[in-house]
């Protein structure tokens, strides 16, 4: 009897200690779906869904404290991962956080350009190079196109101009198909 109590501790105490290696091991930091939900986001950090960012909206999303159609940059292509991968119905996008634009990037006017660093402290991504009094240009790899620079620019040199489409930047559009339903097959 007292064998057989002593072998039961001996194996608790040896899978405890396994559960808790394994624990620390493969411990998973955060939430893998705002994760998910983040990768899906556009990652432009314009702040037009309500949210300082697209990991904040992603947490929002997660939480349900966001609703997934408030992504204009997303578009509905975005909204339709969104509600595929969370399982709830698609949605048009609510167009009081704005409408989808064709995807661009902030052009500075560099002879306007009065070296006020106001763009610089606006810009999400820092894809804005420049100092103070000096002519600001754009780091065009790095802008987003989220169009924050554009407000704080007293002398309005910034433009912002749609990216063209090149064999480096062409996305598949998925055909639309409408389904016609043959009205003599239901029974």
């Amino acid at each position: 009897m007292l064998i057989t109590i002593g072998v039961i501790i001996f194996l608790s105490l040896i899978i405890g200690v396994a559960l808790g290696i394994s624990a620390i091991k493969f411990k998973v930091d955060g939430d893998p779906i705002i994760e998910k939900i983040d990768s899906i986001l556009p990652q432009t950090q314009c702040g037009q869904c309500g949210y300082p960012g697209c990991k904040p909206y992603a947490t929002a999303i997660a939480s349900g404290e966001a609703d997934i159609n408030q992504c204009p940059p997303g578009g509905d292509d975005g909204i339709h991962k969104l509600a595929d991968l969370l399982g709830v119905d698609y949605k048009p996008l609510n167009e009081e956080h704005g409408v989808p634009k064709p995807k661009s990037v902030a052009i500075i006017d560099e002879k306007t350009c009065i070296g006020c660093t106001l763009c610089i402290q606006a810009c999400p991504v820092d894809a804005i190079l420049g100092s103070a009094k000096h002519m600001h240009t754009i780091i065009e790899k790095e802008c987003t196109g989220c169009e924050l620079c554009l407000p704080p620019c007293p002398v309005d040199c910034i433009d912002m101009v749609p990216i063209k489409e090149t064999t480096e930047n062409w996305k598949w559009k998925y055909p639309v198909h409408k389904l016609r339903v043959d009205e003599r097959a239901t029974p």
